[in-house]
């Protein structure tokens, strides 16, 4: 890995055909493994500058290419032949706080970039591009048993169990998987950006092939503020190619009833 300078940095956006002058360098922390760099134009304009592993850089790519129009999403300006670095438009705002309520910013992600989602039918696996698996079911054994070892006592040996009979349940059929699409993989709020209490973008894609419902969930579990039914079930209206089954609660006595019912999709 090189070390940036600016006579680097103007010779690799010439050589892109990029006609901006780059003004300022800044390097960023980050949870990537490579290089990640923060330029400044004279032209006032400022990008992301990513260095990785090849594979992440080429997945990455290929989400922020075909989701293009969504306005969430950063625009990719370049990106190396051999899939070693790319640049993308940089958002300015902030992480993680003064989001503004959830059942704004869940709509705003569900219509601006879950709807826009597309059918992955040429993506043979599941889950994560850099770690596929054969089925969704397996995806999620994986990922629990992960978390388990993760989490350690913070929950107990009874919660663990209760995770994977759920998950048993809910996929126990090999022949019923629900649609795969191209996700963004990582829809949380320490990867959403906010200004003035608005959701502005979403950054840091860790692309896979798997149901909405995973972006979608993840993004409603992300932050601990208004988890309850009518904020979950007020953001799901807004879904376009996902039915679930909905159920009505009563009182205890009168227990669980379904008012509507749909698959998995």
């Amino acid at each position: 890995m090189f070390e940036p300078t600016l006579p680097h940095m103007n010779d690799l956006f010439l050589r892109h055909g990029v006609h901006e002058e780059i003004v300022g360098i800044q390097k960023l922390s980050g949870t990537t493994t490579g290089l990640v760099l923060k330029l400044e134009s004279r032209q006032e304009n400022a990008y992301i500058l990513k260095f990785d592993h090849p594979e992440s850089i080429q997945s990455a790519n290929r989400l922020l290419r075909t989701y293009e129009n969504s306005k969430l999403l950063p625009k990719v300006l370049l990106t190396a032949a051999d899939h070693s670095y790319f640049a993308y438009t940089f958002m300015e705002g902030i992480t993680h706080f003064n989001r503004g309520a959830k059942k704004d910013w869940m709509k705003l992600l569900t219509c601006e970039l879950l709807n826009r989602y597309e059918e992955c039918e040429n993506i043979e696996h599941w889950g994560r591009m850099e770690y596929p698996r054969r089925t969704w079911k397996e995806f999620n054994e994986i990922s629990i048993e992960e978390a388990r070892i993760n989490l350690g006592s913070v929950l107990t040996e009874n919660d663990y169990r209760y995770v994977r009979q759920t998950a048993d349940r809910l996929f126990d059929s090999q022949t019923e998987q629900a649609k795969k699409y191209l996700l963004h993989g990582d829809t949380g709020v320490h990867n959403f950006v906010y200004r003035d209490s608005a959701l502005i973008g979403i950054i840091d894609p860790s692309p896979m092939a798997g149901p909405i419902l995973y972006d979608f969930l993840y993004a409603f579990c992300s932050s601990p503020d208004d988890l309850n039914m009518e904020t979950l079930l007020n953001a799901f209206d807004d879904l376009e190619q996902v039915r679930i089954e909905r159920y009505s609660y009563g009182t205890p006595a009168e227990g669980v009833h379904p008012i509507s019912k749909g698959d998995l999709s």
